[in-house]
Formats: C-alpha cells, sequence, structure tokens
C-alpha cells in the first residue's frame, strides 16, 4: 500500500509551497476549506505531479480568497472561483455541482502535513462521475489502493455502474 507522501517531498512542491504561503498571507482557517480534485492524489503518493490545485472553501475562508483572487467561473459547475498563481490554485465555494455538501467534505478533511485534504473515497466518487479520459489512470489507482483492506470505507461496489438521475449527477446502480 502507498503511504502518504513524505513531508519533505509534499512540501517541495511548487503549487503546495505556494498554497501554503496564501495560508500563511492571508490568515486562511485551515477548518474551512479541502484540497480536493487531484491534490489528494499527490498527497498520498499516487500522483508525482499536479497541474493545479482545485480547494473548495467556505466562509471568512472563501471571503478572504474572492477578495483578493482573479475572479472566474467554474467550467463544470458555474460555481464563482477565486484564482491565485496564474489560475493553477483555484478556490471556489462549491464543487461541481450542489448536490455535494460542503461542509461534509470540508469537515471529514484528513490533515496532511498540515493542510486538508478530501478523502480518496470523495476523490474517487468525483472521478467516476466525470470519468473523462484523463481521470482513468486515476481511478485505477485510487480503487486498488482503496481495495486494500482497512481501505474500503465508500468504495463503490465492483459490478455497479452510474445511472443518471433528475439531479443530473450520476447515481449508483447495482449490475
Amino acid at each position: 500500500m502507498r503511504k502518504t507522501m513524505p513531508a519533505a517531498a509534499l512540501s517541495k512542491n511548487r503549487l503546495i509551497r505556494r498554497l501554503t504561503r496564501l495560508v500563511i498571507d492571508l490568515n486562511l482557517n485551515r477548518s474551512d476549506f479541502v484540497i480536493f480534485g487531484s491534490g489528494p492524489l499527490l498527497a498520498h503518493g499516487l500522483r508525482r505531479n499536479i497541474r493545479d490545485l482545485d480547494v473548495v472553501a467556505r466562509g471568512t475562508t472563501w471571503y478572504r480568497v474572492s477578495e483578493r483572487g482573479l475572479p472566474a467561473t467554474g467550467a463544470i459547475s458555474g460555481a464563482p472561483m477565486a484564482l491565485f498563481s496564474g489560475g493553477r490554485i483555484q478556490f471556489s465555494p462549491g464543487w461541481i455541482s450542489q448536490d455535494w455538501d460542503i461542509d461534509d467534505l470540508i469537515d471529514r478533511a484528513e490533515i496532511i502535513h498540515g493542510l486538508p485534504f478530501a478523502r480518496l473515497t470523495d476523490v474517487l466518487a468525483y472521478k467516476q462521475m466525470l470519468n473523462r479520459p484523463k481521470d482513468r489512470a486515476d481511478i485505477d489507482a485510487l480503487l486498488g489502493v482503496l481495495r486494500q483492506p482497512n481501505r474500503t470505507h465508500g468504495l463503490i461496489p465492483s459490478g455497479a455502474t452510474w445511472r443518471s438521475v433528475s439531479s443530473g449527477i450520476p447515481a449508483i446502480q447495482n449490475c
């Protein structure tokens, strides 16, 4: 089983260093945001590099980044965003759709080397939901890790498929 990335290696990542600097400079509350997208894959050693950091924020943290970042709109969700570091650090007050409980995602975050990362089961659900070609290697890696003993909480059952529901967000259907 892969372990979380050593602190030295994670702290050497340019985007993680930039995010850490933002947290300090803007006095962001670490209990009011979570790193989602591919960031948790980096923290768990499932990815060596990432192109950007997706950060879901609430409360004062969202207010502070929205006041200081470059305003944008999420391509998938249409949610407001605040961009930093040339758009490579992306804060948003939502995640893909309103069906995601942002407070729950943030409250259940894993703290890895002082930063809150989304749980791998949530990352898997997100990547399976979108199922883009660029996500497929990540899905395989996540399934490999989560199928190991003591790592199965929230794992989508094998043989399950996605079906559309009225909300537009796929749901699991057993085959």
